[in-house]
C-alpha cells in the first residue's frame, strides 16, 4: 500500500496547487442566494426567515453537482480539498462549524476518498442576538468555496446573500427550505450511544465500540476517520461483531502523519439502501513502542549497565577529553602530599556530574511532558547555547594561553569556577563535562536513553544517573586510590608548557562551535559569532593589562564593557535557518533531504534506501561521516546498489525527524537505519561505523 499513500499525498498537494491558483477559473460573480458554475448550482438555505432572539437556526450550503461528479467530505481521502465557508455576519449573529453529513467512498484507480456525488447539503448551525425589542432584519452574507471533480477537478466559490428577520414575537414557522433542512439534520450522524475505544499498533488502528452495538453484518461497517493520513483509505477494513461489541481495524500507512492525542470519526453501518452513522471521539492511548520489530526493551538493568558504560566511554570522546585533561593537570599539581585534597575534588567532580546529568534528565522529562519532541543533545539546537559554549571554551584556552588570570575581575570570576582549586573548582568541572558531552554519543548511549525516555521519572532518572557515575568513574578512580594516583607526574616547570598546549584543544572545541553555528543560521550568524569572539579576546586581553598593572582602570571598563557587547551579540541570534545554510550543504555529495514523505516515495519505488539521522553538532556523527560513510568504497556501493541515501539533518529542531528517532526507541542522533526492498522490518547499524559495515547493510538481500 505504499506506493498508494505516497501517490494519494502528491496528489493532494497537486489537487491544492490547482484550488489555490486556478481558484479564479470558474468564480461565479453574481451575490444572490444562489450561484450557479460549469458544474454545480450553489444555494445558500435558511430554516428559518423569521426566528426569535437567542434562537439558533440553520443555514445549508446546497451543492447540486452535475452527473459524474463528487465533492469532498471534511477529510477527503487520498486526494481532494473540503469545502470551506466564510461568513460576513451582523454584530451578536455567531456560526458555528459545518455538520457534514455521512461520506461515501470514492474510489479512483487506486486511491479512495470520500465526498459527496449528485447532491448534498452542509449545514451551518446560526446563533442569533438573545435580546431585541422590535422586529430587527439582517443580511447574512457568506463566501464558500468547494472543490468538483471528475476526471479532472475545478475549484469552485460564489459569494451568497440572504435576509433574515428577527421578531420577539415571531411563530415556530419555517421557511419554504425548512423541511428539506430537517430532513438533512435528520439523517446527520448521530452520536455513537456506546463507548468506543481507538487504538493505535504497529501496523493498524484498532477500534472497539461497545458493548450495545446493533447486530449488523459485519462486512457492511465500516470507518471513516476525521483526521487525514490515519489510515490507509484504500486498504480493507476487518470487522466482527460478537456478544453487541465491534472490533474493527484497518491498516495505517507505512509513514504515517503525526498521530493526533485525540481522533475520532465515523462508524457507518449500510444495509442495501439505507445507512446509519455514529460520530465518535477518543484519546489515543501512546504506543509503548511504534516499531516493536525493531525497538529492543532492554530492561531495566540491563539499561543502568549499558548507561554505565556508556558514560564511562564518553570520557575518551573529543568533546570531554579537554576538559578533563585540564582538570587532570589540577590534580597532578598536588603531588604526594594532597591525598585528602584530591579524594575531596573527587567527590566534588562527581556529584557536579550527577547533579547536572539530573537537571538534564528533568528538563528532557518536563519538556517531553509538554509535548516537545527532544531528545539527547536538544541544548544544542539553540544557537544562543552553542555561542555560549564557544565563548566558554574561548575563555578556557585563552586563560591557559596565559592572556589573564585567574581570579581577576568579571572574567576571571565566572571562569575560575571550573579552574580554581578546591571543591567549587571540581564541582563546575564536572558539570561543564557534562555540558560539552552531550554532543557526543557513545555505545550503548542510543539504545538506553531512548528506553529512558519510554519510561517512569524514577527509571529515567536512575538511567540518567548510571550514565552520570560513568562519566565520573575515572577521575573518581585517581582521586581515591593511591595506587592509580601514582601514575601522574610529579609538579614541576613541565606543568606551566603543558597549561599552555591544552589551550588549543579549548580552541578547536570553540572553533568547531562557531561552525555548527554557521550550519544553524548560516553567514549571518556565523559572522555574529566571529565578531563576539573578537570582543571576548578584547576582554581577556584588557583584563590582562588590569591584573599586569596591578589596579583597576580605564582597561577594566573596556573589558567589561567588551564583555557585555559578546553577550548581546547572542540575543541578535535568529534562531531561525538561513536559505541554503542547512548542514546538508556539507554533506556527502549524493544525498537527499530526508522526509518521511520522500522515504515513502523510494520504498514504492522498490529501492533500498539508507537514512542517516544527524547532526552538525553532534561528533559522533561527523566521525562516523569521515570515517566510513564518505569513503570512494562506500560512495561507489551505493551508486552499484542503486541505493537511495536520506539525511535527517537534526542540527536545528525538528518534530518529524524527533518522531522519527523515537520509532525506533532513540532519543538522540546517529542513528543509521537500512530499509530494504522486500519490506522486512528497517535494519539498525552500529552507532559507530566503519566501512565493512556499511557495505555489508546495503548489499545484504
Amino acid at each position: 500500500m505504499t506506493h498508494i499513500s505516497t501517490f494519494s499525498r502528491l496528489l493532494r498537494l497537486c489537487v491544492l496547487a490547482v484550488a489555490l491558483g486556478a481558484a479564479t477559473s470558474s468564480l461565479a460573480q453574481d451575490v444572490g442566494a444562489a450561484v450557479v458554475t460549469e458544474h454545480t448550482r450553489a444555494s445558500l438555505l435558511l430554516s428559518r426567515d423569521v426566528a426569535r432572539p437567542g434562537e439558533t437556526i440553520w443555514a445549508a450550503l446546497k451543492l447540486e453537482l452535475q452527473p459524474g461528479w463528487h465533492t469532498y467530505w471534511r477529510n477527503p481521502g487520498d486526494s481532494g480539498l473540503p469545502a470551506a465557508i466564510t461568513w460576513s455576519l451582523p454584530a451578536g449573529v455567531s456560526a458555528g462549524e459545518i455538520a457534514w453529513p455521512t461520506p461515501e467512498r470514492v474510489p479512483y484507480g487506486p486511491l479512495m476518498n470520500f465526498g459527496y456525488s449528485n447532491l448534498v447539503y452542509l449545514p451551518v448551525p446560526l446563533t442569533l442576538p438573545a435580546s431585541a425589542s422590535a422586529p430587527e432584519s439582517f443580511t447574512l452574507e457568506a463566501t464558500a468555496t468547494w472543490l468538483v471533480c471528475a476526471e479532472i477537478c475545478v475549484p469552485d466559490e460564489g459569494s451568497f446573500r440572504v435576509s433574515l428577520t428577527m421578531d420577539p414575537d415571531a411563530s415556530a414557522a419555517s421557511s419554504v427550505h425548512g423541511p428539506e433542512i430537517d430532513a438533512v439534520l435528520a439523517r446527520l450522524p448521530k452520536q455513537a450511544p456506546w463507548p468506543v475505544t481507538l487504538t493505535r499498533q504497529a501496523k493498524d488502528i484498532a477500534i472497539a465500540a461497545g458493548p450495545g452495538f446493533p447486530n449488523a453484518d459485519p462486512a457492511s461497517v465500516m470507518f471513516f476517520p476525521h483526521d487525514p493520513g490515519l489510515i490507509e483509505n484504500a486498504a480493507p477494513q476487518r470487522a466482527q461483531i460478537s456478544a453487541g461489541t465491534l472490533s474493527l481495524t484497518a491498516m495505517v500507512p507505512e509513514v504515517p502523519l503525526d498521530m493526533p492525542a485525540q481522533t475520532g470519526g465515523l462508524i457507518v453501518i449500510r444495509e442495501g439502501a439505507s445507512q446509519v452513522a455514529y460520530a465518535f471521539n477518543a484519546l489515543v492511548p501512546p504506543m509503548s513502542a511504534q516499531s516493536p520489530d525493531i525497538v529492543v526493551d532492554v530492561g531495566l538493568w540491563s539499561a543502568v549497565i549499558f548507561a554505565f558504560l556508556g558514560g564511562l566511554i564518553l570520557n575518551l570522546m573529543p568533546c570531554v577529553l579537554p576538559v578533563l585533561a585540564m582538570k587532570a593537570l589540577a590534580l597532578a599539581s598536588k603531588g604526594e602530599d594532597g591525598a585528602a585534597a584530591r579524594r575531596s575534588d573527587g567527590f566534588a567532580y562527581t556529584i557536579g556530574v550527577m547533579v547536572t546529568f539530573g537537571i538534564l534528565a528533568a528538563l528532557l522529562i518536563g519538556l517531553r511532558g509538554a509535548g516537545s519532541e527532544i531528545g539527547w543533545g536538544f541544548q544544542l539546537q539553540s544557537p544562543a547555547f552553542v555561542s555560549i559554549i564557544a565563548y566558554v571554551m574561548l575563555v578556557l584556552g585563552l586563560n591557559l594561553s596565559g592572556v589573564f588570570a585567574i581570579g581577576g575581575g568579571i572574567m576571571g570570576a565566572g571562569q575560575s569556577l571550573t579552574q580554581r582549586s578546591g571543591k567549587s573548582g571540581a564541582f563546575f568541572t564536572g558539570a561543564l563535562a557534562v555540558v560539552v558531552a552531550t554532543p557526543c554519543t557513545a555505545p550503548f548511549m542510543g539504545a538506553v536513553v531512548g528506553y529512558a525516555m519510554t519510561q517512569p521519572t524514577a527509571v529515567t532518572v536512575m538511567v540518567f544517573e548510571s550514565l552520570a557515575l560513568g562519566l565520573a568513574a575515572p577521575f573518581l578512580l585517581f582521586s581515591l586510590v593511591p595506587q592509580a594516583a601514582k601514575i601522574l607526574p610529579r609538579p614541576g616547570a613541565w606543568m606551566t608548557r603543558l597549561k599552555q598546549v591544552l589551550a588549543f584543544p579549548m580552541y578547536a572545541s570553540a572553533a568547531w562551535l562557531v561552525w555548527v553555528l554557521s550550519q544553524q543560521l548560516g553567514a549571518d550568524g556565523f559572522a555574529s559569532t566571529l565578531a563576539g569572539f573578537i570582543l571576548i579576546a578584547l576582554a581577556a586581553w584588557l583584563l590582562g593589562v588590569t591584573q599586569d598593572a596591578g589596579r583597576f582602570g580605564v582597561s577594566t571598563a573596556l573589558s567589561l564593557a567588551a564583555f557585555i557587547g559578546a553577550l548581546a551579540l547572542i540575543a541578535t541570534l535568529n534562531t531561525a535557518p538561513a536559505a541554503g545554510s542547512t548542514a546538508q550543504s556539507a554533506y556527502t555529495a549524493g544525498s537527499e533531504a530526508y522526509s518521511p514523505q520522500r522515504l515513502d516515495e523510494l520504498r514504492a519505488e522498490g529501492r533500498t534506501v539508507f537514512v542517516n539521522f544527524t547532526a552538525a553538532w553532534c561528533i559522533t556523527c561527523l566521525m562516523n561521516e569521515r570515517v566510513a560513510l564518505s569513503t570512494a568504497e562506500v560512495k561507489q556501493a551505493l551508486a552499484d546498489g542503486h541505493v537511495a541515501y536520506l539525511k535527517a539533518d537534526w542540527t536545528n529542531r525538528d518534530p518529524a525527524i524527533a518522531k522519527a528517532l523515537a520509532s525506533f526507541g532513540r532519543s538522540g542522533v546517529p542513528l543509521y537505519v537500512v530499509y530494504r526492498p522486500d519490506g522486512s522490518p528497517p535494519e539498525v547499524l552500529p552507532q559507530l561505523l566503519t566501512p565493512s559495515v556499511v557495505l555489508a547493510a546495503i548489499r545484504a538481500k
